[in-house]
């Protein structure tokens, strides 16, 4: 939750708010341990009261229809030819396609037999706008199928097709990937049509969520153009006002004691400290049900700043985000939907950050104090972390997770609805604090084919582990958002660019 540039959401420049953290360090601890103790004084919660945080993600219905497309047999002279097994492939194919859907949760609804000819097509897509399904997927036998893919398209239903190396060339890919909401996968390798299937599961998890933005004054809700996520604004104090309520429960202790018994090394924190970052987390989670909400992004740092809670949340964010609950730092609200990309994408915690060019070794350091810790999936070991304090506070719990050296990652960042910012690099190492300055997490990464790492795109760009840049773009293919990545060079021999 590291600031950038002037803390306009408080109302006062940078250096101003830094001088405040500094002067105020002292008298939130003292907060920090009143808070504690009147908390303590408060009756238990029954176990039966723990709220479940799993269950605050979204889980919405996915419809698909999908259906074989090919010409009237025997085959002569045309691809895939006369040597490949039809029937044998279909059988293969929609046995794939049930164990994908089954897997994913999404009602796939496979046409009986294949469509050979027009009479069959438009009867399928008949049906098809009768029943209103969220995605379409069209898996081709024959390379003449190919002239009925833009009527699909006509539809509008956001439609994947599949087309199994020896059905296409690359003007048939070409062409039919540039139609408006089309994905097309020309593979053998099954794993990207399932892939297919994860982005439609994700655009409705997207339609199915409400975003709480706890910043200001306002209460009120929109719902944001192409994605569909419902942002419900309500006021910054409603979370500290309800944080002053949160007793010190069983589960407060409980969740304290987890994340000592997890760490590998505790530096700055307190008893206090920990159980106040516990009592954020279940503050949180209780205020997302009373709002009906399944994620939030807040106003973390003008809070502290204007001393409204005795710890940052940064603590309580890293056990969210790791149970697939988006929880954004700063009311970055295009931030937290990037996070949200991540998790209802690929299942796994993303990692908002500042981005600081390391000029020297020309590397890009993402820095910020909230990371999750289940990098490779929200189903997977946690990756080691030290506990540590907020950096521009000395106060509460931040999570300084190392990530791996030596994997891949990839950088998102919605600038708005209709575009996303998608980058690729490989993990170098884990920057200490001190001797640096700056957030708990600082991963250093070695962008691909980025020239000069000044050049990277965004500010809070979302970081999560593995190379995704191809279900990202399929994403935006599907949904019509567009896709762009920073700006690379070519070098000539001479030292001239291109």
């Amino acid at each position: 939750m590291c600031s950038h540039h002037d803390c306009s959401h408080c109302g006062i420049n940078r250096r101003q708010c830094m001088e405040l953290l500094s002067m105020s360090a002292l008298g939130l601890g003292a907060m920090a341990t009143a808070t504690v103790a009147a908390a303590e004084n408060r009756a238990e919660v029954s176990t039966a009261d723990v709220i479940d945080a799993k269950k605050l993600r979204p889980a919405p219905e996915v419809r698909m229809a999908a259906a074989f497309l090919e010409q009237p047999r025997p085959y002569w002279l045309g691809w895939p030819g006369t040597t490949y097994d039809l029937d044998a492939h279909e059988k293969e194919y929609a046995g794939l396609l049930d164990q994908s859907a089954k897997k994913l949760g999404v009602a796939m609804k496979l046409a009986p037999k294949p469509l050979g000819d027009e009479a069959a097509l438009g009867a399928w897509l008949e049906q098809v706008k009768a029943e209103k399904p969220h995605g379409l997927l069209v898996m081709l036998q024959h390379m003449q199928c190919w002239k009925w893919i833009e009527q699909i398209a006509r539809e509008g239903i956001p439609t994947v097709v599949f087309a199994p190396v020896g059905t296409a060339f690359t003007g048939h890919v070409g062409r039919a990937a540039r139609l408006p909401g089309v994905h097309v996968i020309s593979s053998l390798e099954w794993p990207a049509v399932e892939d297919a299937l994860r982005m439609v599961r994700a655009k409705r998890r997207f339609e199915e969520t409400r975003v709480l933005w706890i910043r200001g004054n306002e209460r009120n809700e929109t719902v944001m153009d192409r994605l569909g996520i419902k942002v419900r604004a309500i006021p910054r104090d409603t979370f500290n006002l309800e944080f002053d309520k949160q007793p010190v429960t069983s589960e407060v202790k409980d969740v304290a004691a987890d994340l000592r018994k997890r760490a590998d090394k505790i530096v700055e924190p307190t008893e206090t400290d920990i159980i106040n970052c516990a009592r954020a987390y279940v503050n949180a989670k209780r205020l997302l049900v009373a709002e009906k909400a399944n994620a939030l992004s807040m106003d973390c740092l003008g809070m502290v700043s204007a001393k409204l809670v005795p710890t940052p949340p940064c603590g309580g964010w890293t056990l969210l985000q790791d149970q697939g609950i988006t929880a954004g730092c700063e009311a970055d609200l295009f931030g937290a939907v990037s996070l949200m990309l991540t998790s209802y994408l690929v299942d796994r915690p993303g990692y908002m950050n500042d981005p600081v060019p390391e000029t020297a070794k020309n590397l890009l350091i993402a820095s910020h104090c909230t990371s999750g810790t289940r990098l490779e999936g929200f189903d997977k070991p946690a990756a080691p972390y030290i506990m540590r304090d907020h950096s521009e506070s000395s106060l509460g719990v931040a999570m300084e997770v190392l990530w791996p050296e030596g994997q891949p990652v990839t950088l998102v960042r919605f600038s708005n609805p209709n575009e996303l910012i998608i980058d690729t690099g490989r993990v170098v190492s884990n920057v200490q604090t001190p001797p640096a300055g700056g957030c708990r997490t600082s991963v250093e990464i070695a962008m691909d084919h980025i020239e000069d790492c000044r050049d990277v795109k965004g500010f809070h760009q979302v970081v999560f582990l593995g190379n995704h840049r191809r279900i990202l773009q399929g994403f935006c293919e599907l949904y019509g958002i567009k896709y762009v990545r920073s700006p690379r060079l070519s070098t000539f021999a001479d030292g001239g660019v291109v």
